[in-house]
């Protein structure tokens, strides 16, 4: 294939990839009651009540009239990406394979597969834990107690892509460190001996993504971290 096939098969796919997000999207859209009772599930005060115990109902506001229809399609967006995610990877990992040699190709097949696991394992992760800590911390703490919070839908959908996103991407850590250990940047030894400066920064990051400032959130957030890092030791070669 010449330059100009190959660029006009990359344009098939993404064709490809943009309309089956476009499909998810739209049914996103249609099943409104579905998709935003699973968003505005962690703000329930019944959210997982064995974990996190009771909480005061908080209300959310909409201040802007075409707020909520711009919300709820770029929420409906947001839903056709991550279901067609599996499609997306499937058809540029098809784009991409002819060009691989065979040792790679042995590769990239279960690295591709764990990426995008881990990556929902940080969503879920967020989804059932972080981000319902953070939320009732922010939506019920007051500088003072004449100022009351009113919460706006964007506030809340925003925080939540925001969070989610970041721990999809801390979760990737393992496959990274990998990566870095097959192309012989990264080593064991390394990894090792820098522990303790890993689990300052890791209790950086937590502190910097959950705002609470009691020790036992701090912990739930930054003890999944530590545990990537050390998985991530094991995965990573000597020297």
């Amino acid at each position: 294939m010449t330059f100009w096939d190959h660029l006009e098969e990359l344009r098939r796919v993404l064709l490809r990839c943009i309309v089956v997000v476009a499909l998810f999207a739209v049914l996103a859209f249609i099943f409104k009651d579905e998709v935003f009772w699973v968003i505005f599930a962690p703000k329930s005060p019944d959210f997982l009540p064995f974990i996190f115990g009771s909480s005061p109902e908080v209300q959310l506001i909409n201040t802007e009239l075409t707020r909520q229809f711009v919300v709820h399609m770029m929420t409906s967006l947001y839903v056709g990406i991550i279901v067609a995610a599996p499609y997306i990877i499937f058809e540029l990992y098809r784009f991409i394979s002819p060009g691989l040699y065979e040792n790679e190709r042995r590769y990239t097949t279960p690295l591709v597969i764990a990426s995008y696991f881990m990556f929902m394992m940080g969503i879920l992760f967020c989804y059932f834990i972080l981000f319902p800590i953070t939320f009732r911390f922010l939506a019920n703490y007051q500088v003072a107690t004449s100022i009351q919070n009113l919460i706006s839908l964007e506030s809340y959908i925003d925080t939540l892509v925001f969070l989610s996103l970041a721990m999809g991407i801390i979760f990737e850590i393992p496959i990274l460190s990998w990566l870095l250990g097959r192309l012989g940047i990264l080593h064991r030894q390394h990894m090792q001996q820098y522990r303790r400066h890993a689990i300052v920064i890791i209790l950086i990051i937590a502190a910097i993504i959950t705002p609470t400032s009691d020790a036992i959130t701090l912990t739930i957030v930054s003890l999944p971290m530590y545990l990537l890092y050390e998985v991530s030791i094991l995965l990573v070669p000597r020297k």
